[in-house]
């Protein structure tokens, strides 16, 4: 949001005025001086609704880095701390690179600054503990006890930080029979049922494109970690928060799984078809695919209307949603003769307008290149430092009255070590040339 003020003499005054009436942390004020009329324009712009909370980012791969990518979105100050020999293993995903930047490591990692930091050396540790009592944040993916032998753990450092909230990403729970298990999106879904409810009718299971687990896990932690800043404005103090993958899947299922727990009812896979509605999936055409559902019985007369299968209408076997699912199969070898005759832009034609909810299976050229993804200005073009010109795909979420965007490029490692260590623990050039001598820092 900006706002512009046209401020005439006498300009003290006004300027004061200004300032009890409006001027807060969340807004900045530029005086502009019109030349023309002697005016100055007092354009003020928000800041995100985190603006000045500082989050320790010790988490690699995705779920965390999706995590705090989302949370410095949002206008927070995100310290990444990464290993000086190679940095956040995404940083070698590839191919594709661009230049010497994996297109995995760009993906979810802007608005963030890169401090190398050797955990395994107690100077590093230190250093570590040094910044997290100047932060409101601390985020960690790693293997549950580790950082405790570090000296890094939630109990270590809230001593001596107690405001601050520390968030615990990993593969299972911080206890349990799994604890010590490698957390793998893949491996989770599996566990957590998401494989076997994914893939065609009576084929394999299928895992998602994308790492959804991971993804989602990011989520939840995210909003975890809001609510623990509000509950800290209650309280003054921090607390853990315990994030897993296993324990989100689970809770992502959802419908499916209200079915057993109160049907005994096993789900099975479906392909893109549901399992309670009918039609709602996918259909092959002439030249591609469609997706297209009809939620309602009254949706379900449109939808045969826009077909053409009007004789559809006065069939018994499909007046309700329970008759089309008893008689799914005879519906369904019907609609998709039926759609598999036109092409793809004819049916979405056809349905244009209709209320019926559809859309065509897009590659991902075809999504970057759909116009209301285009207005959505889902692209955001940034200069990375050593990748030149980078594309990220920007924020789902907009605010009226606060900003929600890409704001730095994704870091090179140890790009911001010297500027953090100086700036925020008062540390001398000397003091970084002998860290780095030592390999301490990078």
């Amino acid at each position: 949001m900006v706002l512009n003020v046209i401020l005439k003499k006498p300009l003290v005054p006004q300027i004061v005025f200004l300032r009890k009436i409006v001027l807060n942390k969340n807004f900045e004020f530029v005086l502009k001086r019109n030349y023309v009329n002697n005016e100055y324009i007092a354009k003020s712009e928000t800041k995100g609704p985190l603006s000045g909370v500082r989050i320790i980012d010790l988490t690699r791969i995705l779920a965390g880095p999706f995590c705090t990518m989302i949370l410095g979105d949002l206008g927070a100050e995100v310290i990444k701390i990464e290993h000086p020999g190679g940095g956040d293993e995404t940083r070698q995903w590839g191919p594709p690179f661009v230049k010497e930047e994996s297109c995995y490591f760009l993906c979810v990692n802007r608005n963030k600054k890169s401090v190398a930091v050797n955990l395994k050396d107690t100077r590093g540790q230190s250093l570590v503990m040094d910044l997290a009592k100047q932060s409101d944040i601390l985020v960690e993916n790693y293997l549950p006890g580790k950082l405790d032998k570090l000296g890094l753990g939630f109990t270590q450092v809230s001593k001596v930080a107690p405001q601050l909230i520390y968030c615990s990403i990993s593969g299972y729970g911080q206890s349990g029979p799994y604890k010590t298990r490698a957390g793998y999106d893949v491996i989770a879904a599996s566990i957590g049922g998401l494989l076997h409810i994914t893939g065609p009718e009576n084929g394999d299971p299928c895992k998602v494109g994308v790492a959804m687990t991971d993804l989602a896990t990011g989520l939840y932690a995210h909003g975890a970690i809001l609510a623990a800043l509000l509950e800290r404005q209650k309280t003054g103090l921090g607390q853990k928060i315990d994030c897993n993958l296993l324990s989100t899947q689970v809770s992502l299922l959802a419908n499916l799984g209200s079915n057993y727990l109160n049907a005994g009812k096993e789900a099975v896979r479906w392909g893109t078809a549901h399992e309670s509605i009918v039609p709602y999936q996918t259909f092959q055409t002439s030249d591609g695919y469609i997706t297209v559902g009809a939620g309602s019985d009254e949706q379900f007369k449109i939808f045969c209307k826009c077909l053409g299968l009007h004789h559809l209408l006065t069939d018994s076997r499909y007046k309700t949603n329970r008759n089309r699912v008893a008689n799914r199969q005879v519906l369904l070898c019907e609609l998709s003769s039926r759609f598999f005759q036109y092409s793809t832009d004819h049916w979405l034609k056809a349905f244009n307008g209709s209320g019926i909810p559809y859309g065509p299976i897009n590659n991902i050229g075809q999504v970057f290149n759909d116009p209301q993804v285009q207005h959505n200005g889902m692209v955001v073009e940034m200069e990375q430092r050593n990748a030149g010109s980078i594309k990220v795909i920007g924020p789902a979420v907009k605010y009226s009255n606060s900003v929600n965007e890409p704001r730095f490029p994704p870091p090179s490692l140890g790009e911001h070590t010297n500027n953090v260590l100086t700036s925020l623990l008062g540390l001398t050039q000397t003091d970084l040339q002998v860290l780095r001598e030592e390999k301490v820092i990078s």
